[in-house]
């Protein structure tokens, strides 16, 4: 089967860095924080890798949209089974502005471009949880859509997703091409090997620019501030009953 699967890969602030507040509320702070691709992102690309293993997928190409240090993260891609990469750039301040409905137009012209036969995303990164692109990217193709898919399996043209949903698990059957958006069940990433690094090195990597695309990427929003969340008051111990309904008394919540 010929299908060529692309996959978005979001270049963040890795999870376990503990995100400052800039002192002018402007943002948050990047320079020189650790950053890595967003996790629902790898499991995208590790999801894609398999289907190319059971000789589905013919094709992975990942993508990243942001400044040069997003090659970084395409060689993660690439070291963990993608064949090649795209790099969007663009370069800072901008990229702090990027949004979905942008992010989402760059999908829809490189898939066309690239004729692609399937998109995968992670459900949301976990920077912005946003939760938009693969929905957005779908609607601008006229594309059927399977968000937080816990399970794809593809059937020739058709494709079965099984998605999380509030009140547990459904099941529906899309025609392709198709955007999915991978939850956290959907698999386990792989790890790079050290020799799959080395190789990564070697892999190519096209350059493009949201111009060369066609797309306007000017931001329809504005961040007023950015604030770190109220900080927990302590909690007080309660003898029994009585006092604890005393204290919900004192406080206006009974």
């Amino acid at each position: 089967m010929s299908l060529r699967v692309l996959v978005g890969c979001k270049r963040v602030i890795d999870y376990a860095v503990k995100v400052r507040v800039k002192p002018d509320n402007t943002g948050v702070v990047t320079e020189g924080v650790k950053h890595s691709m967003n996790p629902f992102d790898e499991i995208g690309i590790e999801e894609a890798v398999r289907l190319k293993k059971k000789k589905i997928a013919s094709e992975v190409v990942a993508i990243s949209c942001g400044p040069k240090q997003c090659q970084e993260t395409l060689r993660t891609a690439l070291a963990m089974g993608a064949d090649r990469a795209i790099h969007v750039d663009v370069p800072e301040p901008q990229s702090h502005t990027l949004e979905p409905l942008a992010v989402a137009k760059i999908f829809s012209k490189l898939a066309k471009e690239e004729d692609a036969g399937l998109i995968i995303v992670g459900k949301q990164a976990i920077d912005d949880d946003c939760n938009q692109t693969g929905q957005l990217t779908a609607a601008l193709l006229d594309w059927p859509q399977g968000t937080f898919a816990s399970e794809i399996t593809i059937e020739g043209e058709n494709m079965k997703v099984i998605r999380e949903i509030d009140g547990g698990l459904e099941t529906i059957k899309l025609k392709m091409p198709a955007v999915v958006s991978a939850d956290l069940r959907l698999n386990e990433p792989r790890y790079a090997t050290l020799p799959n690094i080395m190789k990564a090195k070697k892999k190519k990597i096209d350059v493009k620019t949201p111009a060369d695309l066609g797309v306007d990427i000017s931001p329809r929003t504005e961040i007023l501030s950015v604030e770190d969340p109220p900080v927990r008051q302590a909690g007080t111990k309660v003898e029994d009953v009585s006092e604890l309904v005393e204290k919900l008394k004192s406080h206006g919540f009974i």
